[in-house]
């Protein structure tokens, strides 16, 4: 048997997969395709302070090798996942992270301090994506300086395992990994989407009822994997990588780049099973080359 542990900040998980924000539900989904409990770490979809409605239809249009997405955010608020759906996952035999958004440093810290009470839930996942109101709109991971203060704000409130989401869309997403690191984050995960677009030439207008939307799957994947490489040279702490991870093979080029996991996102929309293929194509890789752990292919490149 070969050894697929890894630890993200002080956080032991029994293998390197887990599946993306906004692609798995919350998990119990997908409990009718696959045994659940032997991913990695279950990364739930985006919550919030309070209710969000998301943003008008059409919101989701297939791309080449990609899709584009602008739900935005649709939840029930934090109180009502601690009410209604934390006594749910909290039974599920493996880790589980709330991905947390918010509009200013004081819904992300509010929202933390909730779930930092919630003994099964041994993490969060902040998605510093999303448009700080007080700076006119933009997204709180596109500066260095934003992406410290929330990080530092909510690192003094959370006192679990952090992981910060990155943002593609800014010049050099190591200098941005390196000032939440600097802020307390145990972890990083790259990439969010990259903001893309698509237009209905016969009907000559936008396909998204947003105009603009977040592009993931295949066609983003060189993207990611170059960031990810960047970032894990930059920093101390685990890098997860995401973006067009469809199979074994991809994720691990994504560890072999330096990811210490990987994250499963619009993958599952194709195949409600990927997640487990990875795990198993990610063992048989190993003995199959006769390594005994994961960490020994961690940053070969």
């Amino acid at each position: 048997m070969v050894n697929l542990n890894v630890n993200i900040g002080g956080l032991e998980l029994k293998n390197p997969v887990l599946t993306a924000s906004g692609t798995f539900g919350y998990g119990t989904e997908y409990s009718d395709f696959i045994d659940i409990s032997r991913i990695g770490c279950i990364i739930v979809k985006g919550t919030t302070l309070r209710e969000r409605q998301g943003n008008a239809y059409p919101r989701m249009a297939e791309t080449p090798s990609g899709m584009l997405n602008a739900v935005g955010l649709q939840n029930k608020g934090v109180d009502y996942f601690v009410e209604h759906i934390y006594p749910t996952l909290k039974r599920i035999n493996t880790n589980v992270f709330v991905n947390v958004s918010g509009s200013m440093v004081e819904d992300y810290v509010k929202t933390a301090e909730k779930l930092n009470e919630l003994d099964g839930i041994p993490g969060i996942e902040l998605n510093i994506s999303c448009p700080n109101v007080k700076e006119g709109g933009m997204a709180f991971g596109t500066s260095c300086a934003s992406a410290a203060e929330v990080t530092k704000a909510v690192r003094e409130v959370y006192k679990k395992s952090l992981m910060v989401k990155l943002s593609p869309n800014v010049t050099d997403i190591a200098e941005i990994a390196r000032a939440v690191e600097a802020e307390g984050a145990d972890s990083v995960s790259l990439i969010n989407t990259l903001l893309g677009m698509a237009i209905d030439a016969e009907k000559r207008r936008p396909v998204l009822s947003t105009v603009t939307g977040g592009l993931s799957g295949p066609a983003v994947k060189p993207v990611a994997l170059r960031m990810v490489w960047q970032t894990a040279k930059a920093v101390k702490i685990p890098v997860i990588g995401l973006g067009g991870i469809m199979n074994a093979q991809d994720a691990i080029e994504f560890i072999l780049a330096g990811a210490t996991a990987v994250q499963v996102g619009t993958a599952n929309f194709i195949d409600p099973s990927v997640s487990v293929k990875i795990i198993d194509g990610i063992e048989d890789y190993l003995k199959r080359h006769k390594f005994n752990s994961i960490s020994e292919i961690r940053g070969m490149i």
